[in-house]
């Protein structure tokens, strides 16, 4: 693939502007083996992308086909292209990450599923439709861990009633939860397969206690990386990514 082609489609800007990087000598490259990075100021030369890395303006860049990402969501964050009362999750991102092309209406990577603002924890994001489509599809039922904070001391009939079911308002059909674990006087681990709009709150609401703190620390086999603090992101490890889809 051409260098400029490269550049364009990990999302440094049009494919003139990267062009006129590699004009200016503003990207090395290192191909897979080598020793070091060559700056390379032929925009049309072609390189195998294969663990490929990049070094735009004096940073580094791996290449990557498709975007994959975990971010430690922090508080006071939307998971908004158009946040309403606080900043975007997205203004956490690099640029490129964000203006990454994509065959859909809105170019860069989008969240999978959404946190509300004082939710903290894992959050997945991604530019691959068809990853995006199969974590978010209610027919996977992937489990998400949440651990909350509750005002009032959680009792052994609201734990058995979370995983009995409750009545939301806006369906009658009970809301289960595929697990909850009592962690502390007013803390519990739990476990759901659904999506509903603020259900975790919802469901504690419904048995009679309320949410003070809401965490999620896990989808599916994937925890949250114990290294990652509030408001930093990462690429998915190819091994992390297998454990999501299998």
């Amino acid at each position: 693939m051409q260098l400029q082609d490269i550049l364009y489609s990990q999302g440094f800007g049009t494919r003139r502007i990267c062009a006129g990087l590699v004009q200016q000598g503003r990207v090395a490259v290192r191909e897979a083996g080598a020793a070091g990075d060559v700056v390379c100021t032929d925009a049309t030369q072609e390189f195998d992308t294969r663990d490929l890395m990049l070094n735009v303006q004096g940073a580094d860049w791996p290449y990557h086909a498709k975007a994959y990402l975990v971010l430690n969501k922090p508080a006071g964050f939307e998971c908004s292209q158009k946040p309403s009362a606080h900043p975007s999750i997205y203004t956490l991102l690099p640029a490129p990450l964000r203006q990454r092309p994509n065959k859909s209406a809105m170019a860069g990577v989008q969240a999978i599923g959404r946190l509300d603002q004082d939710t903290t924890g894992l959050l997945l994001l991604s530019d691959d439709g068809q990853f995006i489509h199969r974590m978010s599809s209610p027919k996977k039922r992937m489990p998400k861990v949440y651990q909350v904070t509750t005002k009032h001391p959680v009792t052994t009939q609201q734990v058995e009633r979370l995983l009995a079911g409750v009545v939301l308002d806006d369906d009658p059909k009970p809301v289960k939860a595929a697990d909850c674990v009592q962690t502390g006087e007013c803390r519990i681990d739990l476990t759901l397969t659904e999506g509903k709009y603020h259900q975790v709150k919802r469901m504690v609401a419904a048995v009679g206690n309320r949410v003070e703190g809401l965490h999620r620390s896990q989808i599916g086999a994937l925890e949250l990386p114990a290294d990652l603090v509030p408001g930093q992101w990462r690429w998915l490890a190819a091994d992390e990514l297998r454990l999501l889809q299998g």
